[in-house]
């Protein structure tokens, strides 16, 4: 992958950049960085691979990798020495609100972006794209969406996920029952408990979720999609100087190579990159 990166990036036009020195006097988000020396960051607690709570009690996971990377990046930029992190853990609405009124400078986690939410947060480069499905108990008769009829779905609430699951099952002309829940251990929990039928979310992070329950072996995902799901990092609106630092690290990890170690610490165990997810990372690499 890294091969062909490198391949078609030679070949790309040269575009212009905005110097690091520029950069700092044109982004307030980076002045306030600067000035403070510190950066907040939102992170999912509960969402592995790709942002979680780890053993150490420190933030882990694929999106969590590819977000320190981008704080070193902050750092050259600025040339103000090391930044004082502060993780912010909060659910997807938490973590958004605290972007869009300031509290978080950066976001990261398995956040999709939409339109919707463009009205309130900026987006960096894609970092992941995933597809929404349902996880169920092997012993279900739940085979596919039309199978659902009368069963119970636990949906995070105000997610994504749970507003294409509404339209899919409206579509399919399903009578179901959804439950929304604060957050993916108490989906994993109702599942195991029997008091839902299917927990829906995105398919990545339910094979992370399925490998921690209680007995994995009596999990498992179904084949079909409900949604797509676009990742990125959220970041302040209006504030270009800045997304180009955050899109420029991005960049360099992609072309770099380091996007291989990353994506093989987190999700080696499914293989390598899918051709649609090698794609995006081509895609969302800026030359220089």
């Amino acid at each position: 992958m890294k091969n062909l990166l490198v391949a078609v990036a030679a070949a790309s036009l040269i575009a212009g950049a905005v110097t690091p020195a520029s950069a700092q006097s044109t982004s307030p988000t980076l002045a306030r960085i600067k000035t403070a020396k510190t950066i907040n960051v939102a992170f999912s607690g509960d969402s592995p691979p790709f942002s979680f709570v780890g053993s150490n009690n420190q933030p882990a996971g694929y999106s969590i990798d590819l977000c320190k990377r981008v704080i070193a990046q902050i750092e050259r930029t600025l040339g103000a020495g090391t930044l004082k992190v502060n993780w912010l853990v909060g659910g997807v609405a938490d973590r958004l609100n605290m972007v869009h009124s300031g509290r978080a400078d950066l976001e990261c986690a398995n956040t999709t972006q939409t339109l919707q939410r463009l009205n309130d947060v900026d987006f960096s480069n894609l970092i992941f794209v995933d597809g929404g499905g349902l996880l169920v108990r092997n012993e279900s008769p739940i085979n596919r969406v039309t199978d659902l009829a009368g069963k119970k779905i636990a949906v995070i609430r105000n997610t994504t996920t749970e507003e294409r699951l509404n339209y899919v099952l409206k579509r399919a002309a399903v009578n179901a029952t959804i439950i929304p829940i604060a957050n993916a251990n108490e989906g994993i929990a109702m599942l195991e408990s029997g008091s839902a039928d299917a927990y829906a979310g995105d398919k990545i992070k339910l094979v992370g979720l399925a490998a921690q329950a209680k007995d994995p072996g009596k999990l498992v995902l179904l084949a079909e999609d409900i949604s797509f799901e676009p990742y990125a990092l959220a970041i302040p609106r209006n504030d270009s100087a800045y997304r180009l630092e955050v899109n420029r690290a991005l960049t360099q990890i992609y072309m770099g190579g380091d996007i291989d170690k990353i994506f093989a610490e987190w999700l080696g165990k499914l293989g390598r990159p899918s051709p649609l997810l090698a794609a995006m990372y081509l895609l969302n690499s800026i030359p220089d």
